[in-house]
């Protein structure tokens, strides 16, 4: 096995994919938040490639094209908001306002945790971007001068959290309002919270695409500034 990933040129990719579809099946078959199919795919993942002691560089010369897509992928959740403009342009203020308390609601959060648990400033500066998507939190991590593999870690389970649990937080609080559930899932959560937030509504999905954009923005100017706090 440890062959094949080293000598095929998609094997990272198949395995990726094949991972990700299981998850999806038994998401579909089961209908429960825990079988989320990137948690499912990542768990698949690292299983076989224990198994197989298969390194992750090795896997990784053949996982990278799916890397290319993520930027674009990224984009593409612009749509969704275009066809809400109408009623972006008539809630403007608020959603600002709530994109802004998201975004220094998560910054404080790890700085206070970091402060309790005694984290050192690399370690710190890791956690800054846990709630943007991947592609503009690790070029934030490597300028502060985080572990970027760790930040990417700490994205994905900040994401899938948010996933399976956001529409259980929203319930327990009655968050009943499309706009700010969107915004919720997508200043705390990213692009995976968004996949769920679109499952539930066209404006939920909107809302949560801005929120992405809007709150990885937002994160890139204050992390700089909360960096200098430890």
């Amino acid at each position: 096995m440890h062959d094949f990933f080293e000598n095929s040129l998609f094997a990272g990719v198949t395995l990726s994919l094949i991972s990700y579809l299981i998850g999806s099946i038994l998401k579909k078959k089961f209908k429960l938040g825990i079988f989320n199919p990137l948690l499912i795919s990542i768990v698949v993942t690292i299983l076989v490639l224990v198994v197989s002691r298969v390194d992750y560089d090795t896997y990784n010369e053949g996982a990278q094209y799916l890397s290319w897509l993520l930027t674009p992928a990224t984009v593409c959740l612009a749509i969704p908001l275009y066809e809400q403009w109408e009623l972006l342009k008539h809630n403007c203020k608020a959603v600002m306002a709530g994109l802004v308390a998201g975004v220094v609601t998560s910054l404080c959060t790890v700085f206070v945790l970091s402060k309790i648990m005694g984290l050192t400033h690399e370690e710190y500066v890791t956690m800054l971007p846990k709630s943007i998507t991947t592609a503009i939190g690790m070029g934030v991590s490597e300028e502060l001068g985080g572990y970027v593999t760790i930040t990417v870690a700490v994205i994905i389970v900040t994401g899938v959290l948010g996933n399976i649990f956001g529409e259980l937080v929203c319930k327990i609080f009655r968050i009943t309002e499309p706009i700010s559930k969107g915004l919720a899932f997508g200043s705390a959560s990213h692009a995976i919270g968004t996949a769920k937030a679109i499952e539930i509504g066209e404006v939920e999905g909107a809302m949560s695409s801005l929120a992405i954009a809007v709150s990885g923005i937002l994160t890139v100017v204050l992390s700089s500034l909360f960096a200098h706090f430890m």
